[in-house]
């Protein structure tokens, strides 16, 4: 395929038209018309074949979906709105019907989400194929939620179970075997779902001090909180949520389930801190939106975070995911 080939394969794939767009693909720029009272937020991520995905057990349809939800997540992560997306690839030749597959699943998932694709680029890459997207979303500006508000004292939260993504990808990796019998830990690291609408109604409540997307595990992202704040972390190991397919899979394989929970990453779930006086309303909210929401520690003066189980006390500090 050549470029323009490959442009006009995107093209067909997004035809829409909005008010709040005058130009998308087809310019040298998109050209956006900004709402009033909002402000912008701009999140952009990259894939690469053999860091983040392997192409003999990730379907391109599940790839275009997952391209699209963990920059969504970030959205989510300061209780925005996305809007627009840009996608950049990187292709082998060859590739058309990966291609058709992997597009499938980009625009049903922006769908999902009501996003627009309003541009990006293509380059022909020799190395494996690279996938970078850009998503921009808004908030009202006085109601967007950062890494730097947590106060020594807040509750530290996590609005669902942990590790499974990461469970999720040693079946993939080493246990293939086992796919059928742990879909939902499989479903977790293929096709993961972004907390999209949970965010924006944390935002919204004034209850939160600080908030980021568990994408490199618990022990990476709460140490972000940490250091954007100024404050440290106390994790407490039993309050740690898992599921019973989750510890059942640990047990199976003979691997740690605290692992995969504290350093694992890939959930993208959403983790934030609270006024302890709070933890009713919080409770009341989750309620509200169908939800479980988990206190799994506290912010404590000092950096760091610190695993606690009973007097046993552990740095486990951006001890999460690295990209290597």
């Amino acid at each position: 395929m050549t470029e323009r080939d490959i442009i006009a394969c995107i093209k067909r794939h997004e035809e829409k038209k909005t008010a709040d767009l005058f130009a998308g693909i087809g310019d040298d720029c998109a050209v956006l018309r900004p709402s009033d009272n909002k402000v912008q937020l701009i999140t952009c991520d990259s894939l690469i074949e053999s860091v983040h995905f392997d192409l003999s057990w990730h379907p391109p349809e599940l790839l275009g979906a997952k391209a699209v939800s963990v920059n969504v997540s970030d959205i989510a992560a300061m209780g925005g709105q996305p809007r627009f997306a840009l996608l950049a690839l990187g292709l082998s030749r060859g590739c058309e019907n990966w291609l058709d597959s992997f597009l499938q699943g980009f625009e049903e998932r922006l769908q999902d989400y009501q996003v627009r694709l309003i541009g990006g680029d293509t380059v022909n890459s020799k190395g494996g194929f690279m996938i970078t997207v850009t998503v921009i979303g808004e908030m009202d500006k006085d109601k967007v939620c950062y890494r730097s508000g947590a106060r020594e004292g807040d509750l530290v939260w996590v609005s669902g179970p942990l590790g499974e993504a990461a469970a999720g990808l040693e079946i993939c990796r080493n246990a293939p075997g086992l796919k059928n019998s742990y879909p939902s830990l499989v479903s977790a690291h293929l096709s993961p779902e972004p907390r999209l609408e949970l965010g924006g109604l944390l935002a919204r409540s004034g209850l939160v001090h600080a908030m980021i997307d568990l994408s490199d595990g618990l022990a990476t992202d709460l140490a972000h909180i940490c250091g954007a704040s100024g404050v440290g972390a106390e994790v407490f190991q039993k309050d740690i949520p898992f599921t019973r397919e989750f510890t059942g899979l640990a047990r199976e394989l003979g691997l740690s389930a605290f692992d995969w929970a504290l350093k694992g990453g890939g959930d993208y779930q959403l983790l934030f801190t609270t006024d302890p006086e709070n933890r009713e309303a919080v409770t009341r909210l989750a309620v509200g939106s169908h939800r479980t929401l988990y206190p799994v520690g506290r912010m404590v003066k000092g950096s760091g975070v610190i695993l606690c189980d009973g007097e046993n006390r552990q740095d486990i500090t951006f001890q999460g995911y690295e990209h290597r």
